[in-house]
C-alpha cells in the first residue's frame, strides 16, 4: 500500500504574464492531501481555484515549488511521464460533464481504461461495478443525450475513478445541477470516494457543501487559509 500523501503541493506560486502585466494568482503556498481525504477548496469566482486544481493535476506547471503525487516529484517531469501519471494516477470531473456524446454510458467509462492498457474484458467489468454503485446500472446502455444532467453527472464521476486514481479533482462538480438533484449527486459522489478510499481536492463556493468535507482550505487573496 503506498502510504504516501495522495498530493503534495510545496510552496508553489502561479503567475501568468510579466512586468507590469503580470498577475500572480498565489504565491509560496503549500497542501498536502492524504488517501481519505476529502478536502473542499473554498473561494469566489476568479480567486485562482481552477488555477490551483490544474497545477494539481499536471496540466499546468508551477511558477516556482514542487507538485507531488503518491510521493513522486513531477514538477520537472516531461510532458510525456507527466500524461502517464495525469492517465493512471488522477480522476478529474469538471462541473460540465464533457462525456462522449456518441458513445453509451458503459462506453464512456470503459474507455480511459483501454486506453491506459486495461483489457476489455476487465475495463466492462469495472465500468459495469462503478454505474451499478451510482445507481446507473439499468442506463449503462443509454447515450448521454438520453440521461438526465444528474445521470449525465454521475457517469462523468464513473469515468473519473474508473482507473482506480490516487487522487481526485473536482471543479464545482455539482454545480451546473438543480438543488435536488445536486444534492443527491453529491451524496453518491462522497459515499464513492470514501469507498475508494481515495484522496479528494473538490472546488466549490458553496460552503455549506464544504462542511460535509473532511476539511475546508479557503483560497483568498492569494493565501490558502484552511478551516
Amino acid at each position: 500500500m503506498n502510504l504516501k500523501p495522495a498530493l503534495e503541493l510545496r510552496n508553489v506560486t502561479r503567475s501568468y504574464g510579466a512586468g507590469d502585466t503580470g498577475l500572480t494568482v498565489f504565491r509560496d503556498q503549500s497542501l498536502t492531501i492524504r488517501a481519505g481525504e476529502v478536502v473542499a477548496l473554498i473561494g469566489q469566482s476568479g480567486s485562482g481555484k481552477s488555477s490551483l486544481l490544474h497545477m494539481a493535476g499536471l496540466l499546468e506547471r508551477p511558477t516556482t515549488g514542487e507538485v507531488l503525487i503518491a510521493g513522486q516529484n513531477c514538477t520537472r517531469m516531461d510532458d510525456a511521464a507527466r500524461t502517464r501519471v495525469r492517465r493512471i494516477g488522477i480522476g478529474f470531473v469538471y462541473q460540465f460533464h464533457h462525456l462522449l456524446p456518441e458513445f453509451t454510458a458503459r462506453e464512456n467509462v470503459v474507455m480511459p481504461q483501454l486506453i491506459a492498457g486495461t483489457s476489455e474484458k476487465a475495463a466492462t467489468v469495472r465500468a459495469n461495478e462503478l454505474l451499478g454503485r451510482l445507481g446507473l446500472g439499468k442506463r449503462a446502455h443509454h447515450r448521454p443525450a438520453e440521461m438526465s444532467g444528474g445521470e449525465q453527472q454521475r457517469v462523468a464521476i464513473a469515468r473519473a475513478l474508473a482507473n482506480r486514481p490516487l487522487l481526485l479533482l473536482a471543479d464545482e462538480p455539482t454545480g451546473n445541477l438543480d438543488p435536488g438533484t445536486a444534492e443527491l449527486v453529491h451524496h453518491e459522489f462522497m459515499r464513492l470516494i470514501h469507498d475508494e478510499g481515495l484522496g479528494a481536492l473538490i472546488a466549490t463556493h458553496n460552503i455549506e457543501l464544504g462542511r460535509r468535507m473532511t476539511r475546508m482550505v479557503h483560497l483568498t487573496g492569494g493565501q490558502l487559509v484552511e478551516s
